[in-house]
């Protein structure tokens, strides 16, 4: 996958996250806001309750108990739902990490792939350039224009030889 790939599937998967964090906070918001009137209703019957209780008959007075009760369990559902939604918009967020996380790890692998291959490709051409020289080295020793240097040190020695004995030819000449 190219860089283009990765960074669009990415983009394309982002897309749609603001708009899921909007909902799940306004949703959270909307929870917190029904919890805090409960609670404040729970306040005004606890209070009436309180002052009113030795008034009241034990009838009456359970009915109200029952009824802060069941406020109560209701304020404690919409904490428990707007926990239940936190833990899923952490989870959203969370998966979207993990995602941008795997896809920078491959990315990565595709990057350094590509650099070895260049890398290779590089010394292959590299090789095979002086594989090329080597051949010609090899052709020309075939045809006898081009030695080795222990080849140059016989000729050299070889040389000085003939010039020696040319030397002490000529000087017997004269």
């Amino acid at each position: 996958m190219t860089t283009a790939l990765y960074l669009e599937h990415y983009l394309d998967s982002l897309e749609h996250l603001p708009i899921e964090l909007q909902r799940n906070f306004t949703l959270m918001r909307d929870l917190d806001a029904r919890a805090q009137g409960l609670m404040k209703d729970i306040d005004k019957l606890a209070d009436d309750y309180l002052r009113n209780m030795k008034k009241e008959l034990p009838e009456k007075k359970k009915e109200q108990l029952a009824h802060i009760q069941s406020l109560f369990n209701k304020a404690k559902e919409y904490g428990d739902d707007k926990v239940q939604l936190a833990i899923q918009t952490y989870e959203l967020v969370d998966k979207h990490i993990r995602r941008l996380d795997s896809d920078l790890a491959r990315f990565e692998a595709e990057i350094q792939d590509k650099t070895l291959n260049s890398n290779r490709a590089q010394e292959e051409s590299n090789a095979s350039k002086k594989g090329r020289k080597k051949l010609k080295e090899k052709e020309k020793r075939k045809k006898g224009t081009v030695v080795s240097s222990e080849d140059e040190a016989k000729n050299a020695r070889k040389k000085q030889k003939k010039g020696m004995l040319i030397k002490l030819y000529n000087c017997s000449l004269l």
